[in-house]
């Protein structure tokens, strides 16, 4: 059976995608009375979801404030750069020589959307990254990857003007995959997070 979609999660989904799609710029204000005016909604539901949307980390929100995108910096990146490595370097070693369908499936999807809105990318993006996380089996690990995930993905908005040629990304992931299966990941991830953030 198909669940009703409440209008809070389809105006999250909505808001979702423009931030991530960089339609809404880092620092633009989202004021409720406007929110709720473009989308016919009341304020309570776009208060609703700008709650949800910071819970995620995609919005932030300050006293006297209307809620925004936060802006990751070249600055940030490298920080985050420096944590995620030794995450992923340990998911390379515990998963060499193993192909993981999951990952797999999620860099297919990425494939057949390359027209798709860059939104729809990161988020099959971040799919394949966490499903190679999730293959290790560690709790440990994924809740420490998943505190990330947010910075991750409004990272990935700047790289939008980077991989202009969807291909690109399809590409490199796929080697990626490759690479763990054959038992070389460990080079492929330090090469892969180095390139990807690139000059961003």
């Amino acid at each position: 059976m198909l669940k009703p979609v409440s209008a809070v999660n389809a105006l999250v989904d909505a808001l979702r995608q423009r931030v991530l799609s960089g339609e809404i710029e880092p620092g633009t204000p989202l004021p409720e009375q406007e929110i709720a005016a473009m989308y016919g909604v009341a304020r309570p539901t776009v208060r609703e979801a700008i709650a949800a949307l910071v819970h995620e980390g995609l919005l932030r929100r300050e006293r006297n404030r209307s809620a925004y995108v936060p802006d990751v910096t070249l600055a940030d990146l490298d920080d985050l750069m420096l944590v995620r490595r030794p995450l992923e370097d340990l998911m390379a070693r515990r998963l060499q020589g193993h192909r993981v369908e999951a990952a797999q499936a999620a860099l297919e999807r990425m494939a057949l959307k390359a027209d798709a809105p860059w939104s729809e990318l990161v988020a099959e993006h971040m799919a394949l990254h966490e499903a190679l996380i999730e293959a290790v089996g560690s709790p440990r690990l994924v809740r420490l990857y998943n505190t990330l995930a947010a910075e991750t993905r409004l990272g990935l908005v700047r790289l939008r003007d980077t991989y202009s040629d969807r291909e690109q990304l399809v590409s490199e992931h796929q080697g990626l995959l490759d690479a763990i299966a054959e038992g070389d990941g460990r080079a492929a991830v330090a090469e892969h997070l180095s390139h990807s953030w690139g000059e961003a």
